[in-house]
């Protein structure tokens, strides 16, 4: 496996072109007795010029791929959404954000356009993966020790304020998505009618 690598490598190819030119010297009479030194020094030489090997940079998964999984953690984390029990205004503000998630997550035009957005695709993993169930957890949890220490700020409270600023940022992105379909298809309009025009 290392000999072929080698073999097909840019050393090897640099080195064995100029090792030919060396051969082509010989056969032209101008390196003499001395040939097999001309051929291995060219082909030194060569090995020696010849750019380094690029390293293959690292596959990541596309957007689109990510996306794929983004839609199986929030299937999991609505799942999971399900038990928790919450106030009237805390279960409203998380029916609209798992709504509006639903929403920028689902197979139509919105996933089109994020399979092309890393940055939208990060801000919705973020959301799903890490700030709706952190919010969630420590108000099951916080919830839990103010029973036992009443006269504290309400959980529900806190819960509500994070659940209002992660819709918040779900609005913003598909605010920006819908901005930049606008952008496109005014883009597709300039063209047409530049092309009518001529």
């Amino acid at each position: 496996m290392a000999i072929s690598r080698y073999l097909e490598s840019r050393k090897n190819l640099a080195g064995s072109a100029c090792g030919l030119a060396g051969l082509a010297l010989t056969f032209a009479g101008v390196a003499g007795p001395y040939w097999p030194v001309v051929v291995a020094g060219l082909y030194g030489a060569g090995a020696l010029i010849a750019p380094p090997e690029r390293v293959a940079p690292p596959d990541f998964p596309a957007p689109s791929a990510q996306l794929d999984e983004v839609r199986a953690d929030f299937e999991k984390l609505r799942a999971f959404l399900t038990d928790i029990e919450l106030s009237v205004t805390a279960a409203a503000r998380l029916r609209e954000l798992t709504e509006l998630l639903s929403a920028l997550l689902d197979r139509t035009w919105s996933a089109q356009l994020l399979a092309h957005d890393p940055e939208g695709v990060h801000a919705l993993s973020r959301i799903v993966r890490r700030d709706l169930p952190e919010a969630v957890d420590s108000f099951a949890r916080t919830r839990w020790w103010t029973r036992m220490t009443p006269g504290t700020q309400s959980p529900e409270l806190h819960l509500e304020q994070q659940l209002g600023l992660m819709r918040k940022d779900a609005e913003h992105l598909a605010a920006s998505l819908r901005d930049s379909e606008a952008r496109r298809q005014e883009t597709h309009t300039r063209y047409l009618e530049e092309r009518s025009d001529r």
